[in-house]
């Protein structure tokens, strides 16, 4: 309990249907303690109904993450630690999602190898709305193989039928595993871990990280009567339907995976070979994220925005390294940092503050009487040489900013990841 404790609150996360947040749990289980785990030990403990917030997806559709109150995180998470090493041992080599010591990056390098060695025939399945569909009856029959604890299979089956708020509605869950809870990613595994002792039984290379799965041959015949065989496990034996619109047989150059695209490379003795690049969805999150922390009108002190913007490439950077960005990060950089400029001139505001700073910036007396009172508009001006020359990149380094480009170069180097052909830099 006291290792859960610490993981919830390391995890942080909203506050439930009760509205406590996670820095009020230690003052609740300091007046409750005996009371939670008398009542969890003796089966007689109910959770709470689960709070529903819809959260967009990519498309312009919405996923429902359901958050347990932090009581029940605790002790769902309590269970997932003593339940977890039991299942473990058994999970195949190429399931990759929230276990230890794996993560997207092994199953993204695998899948490239099983390209690389002429598996580009490629099964990809999608599963339709899987934490929304999961079979509570076969889930149960799966935990109690290696879970013999009624009180445990109890308390996990109430977290499983436990009602969920939605706009102030309680809608009752005969089916599902909730997303947001500590238990639905071992939950998913153990469901899950059904098709990979299938196709290990039937020999075929595959990856998979939590619901997103894919298997790789050598034959487009080969692939349709795998995908035909997957189809019916999953529909007979787990009773999970299969997104046929996003689903189907793929070539490398049209498969993406975990926000990764595969492209061939055209160097000479490298036929067949594909480099890793960030599919497009992944470069309008980073624009999008970055845009909003340099958008004018949001009120925040440059020192803020430097470390909110660090925080948000590094976190994307560390995640997409081994793709090949180069190009794209040279010309984000340069768009960026105009949008740095473009903050800095807007905060200048009065004419007379910026007619000063652009003379502290080496601007002659007459062009910063001209250029603080332009009439071009603050982007216009934030890409012009008055500003390209005075707030310089050496001068933003010196304010803490940090060039993505720069950055990514150096997490390359750290894991070794491939660099492929580098553009001429050019600073602006």
């Amino acid at each position: 309990m006291h290792r859960a404790y610490r993981q919830v609150v390391s995890n942080q996360g909203s506050a439930g249907v009760d509205g406590m947040p996670v820095s009020g749990l230690l003052n609740h289980l300091n007046i409750y303690r005996n009371a939670i785990a008398t009542a969890a030990c003796n089966g007689c403990y109910l959770p709470k109904p689960i709070l529903g917030v819809p959260i967009p997806k990519s498309n312009v559709k919405t996923r429902l993450l359901g958050i347990p109150t932090v009581t029940d995180r605790l002790l769902q998470q309590a269970v997932s630690q003593v339940i977890s090493p039991k299942f473990e041992p058994d999970f195949t080599e190429h399931s990759y999602g929230f276990r230890p010591n794996r993560n997207a990056h092994q199953a993204v390098h695998q899948a490239q190898k099983n390209i690389h060695e002429g598996y580009d025939h490629i099964v990809d399945i999608d599963l339709k709305n899987f934490f929304d569909e999961v079979d509570h009856s076969i889930l149960l029959q799966l935990l109690y193989r290696k879970v013999k604890c009624r009180l445990t299979l109890r308390l996990i089956r109430k977290w499983l039928r436990a009602p969920m708020l939605v706009k102030g509605k309680l809608v009752k869950r005969i089916k599902g595993v909730p997303q947001g809870s500590p238990l639905s990613p071992l939950l998913s595994n153990i469901m899950l871990h059904e098709l990979d002792r299938e196709l290990e039984k039937q020999g075929h290379r595959y990856v998979r990280y939590a619901d997103d799965f894919s298997v790789y041959t050598k034959s487009k015949t080969t692939a349709r009567k795998v995908g035909n065989s997957v189809y019916l496990f999953l529909k007979n034996k787990l009773k999970l339907s299969i997104n046929r619109e996003k689903s189907g047989i793929r070539k490398p150059v049209q498969f993406k995976l975990l926000g990764y695209k595969f492209v061939p490379t055209y160097k000479k003795g490298d036929s067949g070979t594909y480099q890793l690049v960030v599919n497009e969805k992944g470069w309008e999150t980073l624009k999008r994220e970055l845009k909003v922390v340099t958008k004018k009108t949001t009120p925040s002190t440059f020192d803020e925005r430097i470390n909110k913007l660090k925080e948000i490439h590094r976190g994307w950077i560390n995640y997409f390294r081994m793709a090949s960005m180069q190009s794209k990060l040279k010309e984000l950089d340069s768009w960026l940092r105009n949008r740095l400029r473009y903050c800095i001139w807007t905060d200048w505001k009065k004419l007379e503050r910026k007619r000063k700073n652009l003379i502290r910036l080496g601007i002659s007396q007459g062009q910063a009487y001209a250029w603080s009172r332009t009439r071009m508009g603050g982007w216009a001006v934030a890409q012009s040489p008055i500003l390209v020359t005075t707030i310089t990149l050496k001068r933003l380094v010196q304010r803490g900013y940090e060039s993505m480009l720069d950055y990514y170069e150096q997490v390359s180097l750290q894991f070794n990841e491939p660099l492929y052909t580098r553009p001429v830099r050019t600073v602006v």
